[in-house]
């Protein structure tokens, strides 16, 4: 929740700072330090949220903990998914059939094309454009 939190802060000061159309209304003349007068109350009526309204914070605290755990336990299963792709060892070309691939423990086919028939059909060289004359000197 805070990474939420944070980039829409950083998304609000690159809006800020992004140049404008140029039409000024007359109510958007604030200074800096106005501004952060602003952001500071905001900032202190934020933090005395919970005190306000506990059940929210509750429920939030819940929604935030299911996340972690979701976001946890799918960080688990790629870190197996990937440990378990770099262990595996590749099958020796040499050794063994080329039309059988041994994918959990049972045979599968892979197809019936041979090597001869996957290499690319054979094609005639380009031939180059006939020489140009030399031009008389004008």
């Amino acid at each position: 929740m805070f990474f939420l939190l944070r980039m829409a802060f950083w998304l609000g000061v690159v809006c800020l700072l992004l140049p404008g159309t140029g039409a000024k209304s007359p109510d958007a003349n604030i200074d800096a330090t106005q501004a952060m007068t602003m952001a500071s109350a905001a900032v202190s009526d934020a933090r005395g949220f919970c005190e306000r309204q506990p059940d929210a914070c509750v429920a939030g605290g819940k929604v935030a903990a299911a996340l972690g755990e979701r976001a946890e336990a799918g960080a688990r299963t790629l870190y197996q998914f990937i440990s378990a792709k770099l262990t595996e060892k590749p099958v020796d070309a040499d050794k063994a059939d080329p039309k059988l691939v041994k994918v959990a423990d049972e045979p599968q086919r892979r197809g019936t094309l041979t090597k001869s028939d996957m290499q690319p059909a054979w094609h005639a060289p380009v031939p180059l454009p006939p020489k140009r004359g030399a031009r008389p000197a004008v």
